[in-house]
């Protein structure tokens, strides 16, 4: 789930938290802790290590890795990509990287531009690293 302009407040005994809509920062996305292993998800119910469901709700820094990318032709005029990004709290989100969909590979390093695109509603990246790749 993707949240604009929150910030995540822990709720004693509460599964998801609470979240205050006076954030400081205005775009971020919201991700699950495991109180019990401290495992990080994104949108779940239960941990996936321990199954516990005592789960707070924390706000990513906003930078990550490009795990996989692919460039999608589908119902749109032009092409562009869908990439898996692991951020660096551990978790793993579905994403779109700002560029040309080619120049996109495994291991590049982006940052959060937007938590919310306006059409697909997922999170939009750019690349922390000018891509030199094309030039060899």
């Amino acid at each position: 789930m993707y949240h604009s302009g929150s910030v995540a407040q822990q709720a004693a005994g509460s599964a998801t938290g609470l979240l205050d809509p006076r954030g400081r920062n205005q775009e971020a996305i919201l991700f699950q802790r495991c109180t019990w292993c401290g495992t990080a998800m994104y949108h779940r119910l239960l941990c996936p290590v321990c199954r516990g469901s005592d789960l707070r709700t924390e706000r990513a820094e906003g930078t990550g890795t490009v795990r996989h990318s692919t460039v999608v032709h589908r119902n749109t005029p032009a092409a562009r990509n869908v990439s898996q990004i692991e951020m660096s709290e551990g978790f793993v989100v579905r994403g779109r990287v700002m560029g040309p969909p080619i120049g996109i590979h495994s291991g590049d390093r982006v940052r959060l531009s937007t938590a919310k695109d306006p059409v697909r509603g997922e999170p939009v990246f750019q690349l922390l690293d000018e891509p030199y790749r094309a030039w060899s």
